[in-house]
């Protein structure tokens, strides 16, 4: 049987133009512990990387607090120069001051902060870090309710028109903050919470769905420890010959066109597992099933 490749989960063009393919990899666990320091095995983390890419994944998402800084080296340390059709995402606009803990434990220490010569500045280092001239897509981490939004997107479409980004995206956005932001620049992508097991932004996805904006949902798997134990979501991966985790990210595949699941990891055998969730066809009954569960 051929390997399972992410070339499986179909493409879609980030503002029109830029093709990925959907199925991408989210690089925050290329860090120590908290999402804080270095990984506990770089070596490991540098074949996850090169695996990724050879299994056809595209589309890799960072962020300059992952580490912080650490994950956008560990990318450029591993893959520079960059394959042709390589797209290289990262955020700014989230400081982190200490390790996230397990239990959520630290999360205090980590803020917005959208103050222009900040995400100015976060945006020049995250060029040098992944030496490149241009970043595919410059998210801003969150929006900070201390300054304007038109001064937050108004810089970042500075960015833009310097060359500095192709293609500006959102992380954590209700559809008012969307709409109002798409005022003030186009607006390529959001990233949000959503899985499984929690669909709080499906008004969201509809509209990027609607507009072609891609939705890009954070921590897909996070419902694994539910799905263990959730008889619908055990029967239907064993019917698949799936895990729950593969079942979930083949069940957002599927959810919509607009939708660009990241699951991250540090370990191969783990990314060749996910990257596997593409091959998985899912019926009508069984996504119109998982569909009921957070209900």
């Amino acid at each position: 049987m051929s390997e399972a490749t992410a070339h499986l989960s179909g493409t879609f063009e980030l503002g029109g133009e830029l093709e990925v393919r959907r199925l991408g990899f989210g690089a925050m666990r290329l860090t120590g512990p908290g999402v804080w320091g270095p990984p506990q095995d770089s070596q490991e983390c540098l074949r996850v990387l090169w695996r990724a890419v050879e299994l056809g994944v595209n589309f890799i998402d960072t962020a300059d607090c992952y580490g912080p800084h650490v994950s956008e080296e560990l990318i450029r340390a591993a893959l520079h120069p960059y394959p042709d059709d390589l797209v290289i995402a990262t955020k700014a606009g989230l400081v982190r001051g200490g390790p996230i803990g397990p239990n959520g434990s630290g999360a205090s220490s980590v803020a917005p902060l959208g103050f222009p010569a900040y995400l100015r500045q976060q945006c020049v280092l995250s060029l040098r870090r992944l030496d490149v001239d241009c970043i595919g897509l410059f998210q801003l981490h969150r929006i900070d309710p201390k300054f304007p939004l038109e001064d937050q997107i108004g810089e970042l479409a500075a960015l833009q028109q310097e060359g500095k980004i192709r293609h500006i995206g959102l992380s954590e956005v209700d559809v008012d903050q969307l709409q109002a932001a798409r005022r003030i620049a186009p607006i390529a992508s959001v990233q949000n919470h959503y899985n499984l097991f929690a669909r709080s932004a499906d008004r969201l996805l509809s509209v990027c769905e609607k507009d072609r904006i891609a939705f890009i949902p954070w921590a897909p798997m996070t419902g694994r420890p539910q799905a263990v134990t959730d008889d619908l979501v055990q029967r239907t991966a064993q019917r698949h010959r799936a895990t729950p985790a593969q079942l979930a990210l083949a069940w957002l595949l599927h959810r919509s066109p607009a939708m660009l699941p990241i699951p991250g990891t540090s370990n191969v055998a783990h990314l060749e597992e996910n990257v596997a969730a593409a091959a998985i066809t899912l019926g009508a009954d069984d996504i119109s099933a998982l569909g009921e569960i957070a209900a």
